[in-house]
């Protein structure tokens, strides 16, 4: 029976890993917006309109996301999740205009995405014992830094050979069969399901208390988290969300996906790597390590202005940047219990909405009005040192008051 349940709980994992990695388009949005600027004339501050509404709908539509995946559980959640990404391509084929795009693509599709994370880390992770948190977590988190490897190039010859607006519909009902075949697979485990005991650190021991949404409000680790969850992201979307033209602009590119899908191996690496080292060495640390990481790299960036230097550049940041959305979910566990994780962890993740918004946003003003991303780098270096440092101040909430009174 233990055996059966285990490999119960990697057909989810892997399903779960499968479903990000087709809402994972997000991160090959700057072949769509090179697209936008070569074919209808767009400015690069018009195409980051509807990628900031788009992250800042995946953030926080998390929230409800993750709270109906609390209470009814992963499947009606991701199938939702199927029929929105369905509309928003659909229509977002039809509108081919900046609120066309914003609306369709930003905030329905971008619904879309947060429904459908929200609610499947949570169900992979269930199977397991804490001390495989990190891994798990990372493998499912991965599936959406790993999507624009097949992606971005499947984007691009889409564009090339029949249009956005075929793309589009094409990116609607391909999408919509794959999630609602995965869709499937995917489940809590049944309640008198018990994982393995294991030994486990003393942080991960903290998990047996559950932390209801007000109670997680009241703590100051709650907040601490989200300014660096806030800061991790602008830094890493700011520069993903106009890859493709750095990568022509400031090294020379001719490939238009060739950076986008180093980005996503990193990305990816990134995600189960700092699951792996995170279940070692701790999250907290790992997560330090990420923003020193990012502090180096943005302050060289503006001189990575060859091919092979500005490969490694992106490699640095997109490893660092899936690191984080590994480590961030399984703090939060750590932090504040399994049993309300999907609403917790969308409360904290509407971090990555307001980053989301900002990033991108400077990206494109700094890149009208300078003609670089000189600017946008040093932003990015100053939030990473910032980063680090509250990193240094954050510990696991003080348990013994909650442990008293019997929660």
């Amino acid at each position: 029976m233990a055996n059966k349940s285990f490999s119960r709980g990697w057909i989810v994992a892997l399903a779960a890993l499968g479903v990000n990695l087709t809402l994972g388009v997000l991160y090959a949005w700057s072949i769509i917006a090179k697209a936008l600027i070569a074919e209808l004339g767009w400015t690069t501050t018009m195409t980051q309109i509807p990628y900031m509404a788009a992250c800042a709908s995946f953030a926080f539509s998390m929230v409800p996301g993750g709270k109906f995946q609390d209470k009814l559980g992963p499947k009606p959640v991701i199938m939702t999740s199927a029929v929105l990404a369905a509309i928003g391509f659909f229509f977002s084929g039809i509108f081919l205009t900046v609120p066309g795009l914003t609306i369709f693509f930003g905030i329905i599709f971008g619904t879309a995405m947060g429904t459908g994370y929200a609610a499947t880390t949570p169900a992979a992770v269930k199977w397991f014992s804490a001390k495989k948190r990190g891994l798990i977590s990372g493998i499912v988190v991965s599936g959406f830094g790993l999507a624009p490897v097949y992606i971005a190039p499947l984007t691009d010859y889409l564009i090339t050979n029949y249009g956005i607006k075929s793309t589009f519909f094409m990116m609607s009902g391909g999408f919509f069969v794959i999630i609602m075949l995965l869709v499937q697979a995917i489940s809590n485990p049944p309640k008198d399901y018990v994982v393995s005991n294991e030994p486990v650190t003393k942080a991960q021991k903290s998990s047996v208390v559950n932390y209801e949404w007000r109670e997680v409000l009241k703590t100051k680790q709650f907040y601490l988290l989200w300014t660096m969850f806030c800061f991790g992201t602008f830094a890493g979307l700011l520069l993903t969300g106009q890859l493709a033209r750095i990568g022509i602009e400031q090294a020379g590119f001719t490939s238009s996906f060739t950076l986008i899908a180093v980005y996503a191996i990193a990305n990816f690496s990134g995600r189960i790597g700092c699951g792996i080292i995170s279940d070692k060495l701790g999250r907290m640390r790992t997560l330090f390590l990420t923003f020193l990481l990012q502090v180096f790299i943005f302050i060289i960036f503006t001189k990575l202005t060859t091919p092979l230097t500005l490969m490694f550049g992106t490699a640095v940041v997109g490893f660092t940047f899936g690191g984080t959305a590994t480590l961030f979910p399984t703090i939060c566990i750590d932090y504040y219990g399994m049993k309300n994780f999907g609403m917790n962890y969308g409360m904290i993740i509407t971090a990555w909405g307001i980053g989301g918004v900002f990033g991108p946003l400077l990206g494109g003003l700094v890149r009208d009005m300078t003609g670089g991303y000189a600017i946008s780098y040093t932003t990015s270096a100053l939030l990473s040192v910032l980063g680090a440092l509250l990193c240094l101040v954050t510990k696991s909430p003080n348990l013994d008051t909650k442990l008293s009174k019997g929660h």
